[in-house]
């Protein structure tokens, strides 16, 4: 059939086929030889972190573990894997389960250069087919929640709201709603995160909504407002930069009083804009009426609005797209065949061999210094905290995914990094990394 640009939703999503060919065609062949059986470790790690970062932040381990269960091949999905693979391999598609171990950082933990992030032990067939999956989902979760981390920072304590989905893929905009209430926003516009993930949901209305209440007369922007608050309240949001921000202000004023929630700026010079609007506000009476800001923020414009009187930012397009870093480049490498070490050579793209764990030194105030990673089963002498933890052990979850002690673990790793480790300019990563007895 020639191809169609009509997208079928009615296609449900199969798990197992959110992969490459060449993961099953390698599985192919190795059903063949027999090394499909053979013990194997598989490391997910970044080389190093985006060009200029001085840290990152783990994302993306819920959502993996709870995949594992639903990687599965149904019928249908056999069906059109029939065109390329033998019997034999379907054979083993159709009762495939993961039945292997998964250690890693746990979710919301910040990770550098070389950190082992994610350890995937089994058959070298059901190791191999996960692949995909994992870059996939921590490469962008990852991405996401570095941005959003960076803009928590900068907004020194104010409310953030995610407000991306129109900016991405529908279905990377849950994801990534959940990656930036991880890294610590207080909220997302997006209804399908806030019923999956249990993600706040924000949001009042948009231009659209004003300018709808336009009469023979002219805008009426009063009346915009008038339904509002009827409909929502007087803590409602109003949108006041629809025709003239000054003469906004007033409207929502005289139509909610004094008591208004917050207004919202999307335009112009917002740190301009925000002054004038506070003293307006308070010239009003509405002195305990919140400043809303959004339209193209990111972490620099967040940090240069830092002594503007702004309560709220609404980010979008940066923060889903990473803010300049849309993934977090890492890698799936094998590293360990029957507990014997594996290591790719290939120029500037080199592996350490071996199953790895890791640990962080940190001084007696707490300031994090070094990062150690050793043979797993190894652990050096001396004090530290040690990273990786059991994830999944012979196909079932054994850790608690908890959004809530993600968020708690990355407020914790902004506190802990060393006070250059914050700063938004370009710079190496805020500790080393270094391997011991690979």
């Amino acid at each position: 059939m020639p191809p169609t640009c009509r997208a079928d939703y009615r296609v449900a999503v199969s798990v197992g086929l959110l992969t490459d060919k060449y993961e099953l065609t390698m599985l192919q062949a190795a059903l063949r030889d027999g090394s499909a059986h053979r013990r194997t470790t598989f490391e997910l790690f970044a080389r190093r972190l985006p060009d200029g970062r001085r840290y990152g932040v783990v994302a993306g381990t819920g959502r993996f573990v709870d995949s594992l269960a639903e990687f599965r091949f149904d019928d249908d999905a056999l069906s059109s894997l029939a065109e390329f693979l033998d019997p034999a391999t379907l054979d083993f598609l159709r009762d495939f389960r993961f039945g292997g171990d998964v250690d890693g950082y746990p979710e919301g933990e910040l990770y550098f250069a070389n950190s082992p992030v994610l350890s995937v032990s089994g058959t070298f067939a059901e190791c191999v087919l996960l692949e995909t999956l994992a870059l996939s989902i921590f490469n962008h979760d990852t991405a996401i929640a570095s941005a959003a981390a960076r803009m928590v920072s900068a907004a020194g304590g104010r409310t953030l709201i995610e407000m991306g989905s129109r900016r991405t893929h529908e279905r990377a905009a849950v994801a990534a709603a959940r990656a930036a209430y991880l890294a610590g926003f207080d909220g997302t516009s997006n209804l399908q995160a806030h019923r999956r993930y249990g993600v706040p949901a924000l949001g009042t209305s948009a231009h659209a909504f004003t300018m709808v209440h336009t009469t023979a007369d002219g805008p009426d922007e009063p009346a915009a407002f008038r339904a509002q608050v009827d409909a929502l309240g007087v803590g409602t949001t109003l949108l006041v930069d629809t025709y003239d921000i000054t003469q906004g202000v007033d409207n929502a004023i005289k139509v909610a009083g004094p008591e208004l929630g917050a207004v919202r700026i999307d335009s112009g010079d917002l740190g301009v804009m925000a002054r004038q609007v506070r003293d307006q506000l308070d010239s009003l009476g509405a002195t305990g009426t919140r400043i809303v800001v959004s339209g193209d923020l990111d972490e620099y414009s967040i940090a240069g609005l830092a002594a503007a009187p702004v309560d709220v930012y609404g980010v979008g397009t940066s923060l889903v797209t990473g803010s300049g870093a849309p993934t977090a480049s890492m890698v799936y490498k094998l590293v360990e065949v029957d507990g014997m070490p594996v290591a790719k050579r290939s120029t500037h793209k080199e592996s350490h061999g071996g199953r790895k764990a890791a640990l962080r030194l940190a001084k007696p105030s707490g300031t994090i210094i070094e990062e150690v990673v050793y043979p797993a089963g190894s652990l050096p002498d001396g004090d530290g905290r040690v990273l990786t933890v059991p994830l999944v052990r012979a196909g079932s979850v054994v850790c608690d995914s908890s959004l809530a002690d993600a968020r708690a673990r990355v407020a914790a790793g902004l506190h802990s990094l060393p006070w250059d480790g914050l700063k938004l300019s370009r710079g190496e990563p805020a500790i080393a990394t270094r391997l011991v007895g690979a």
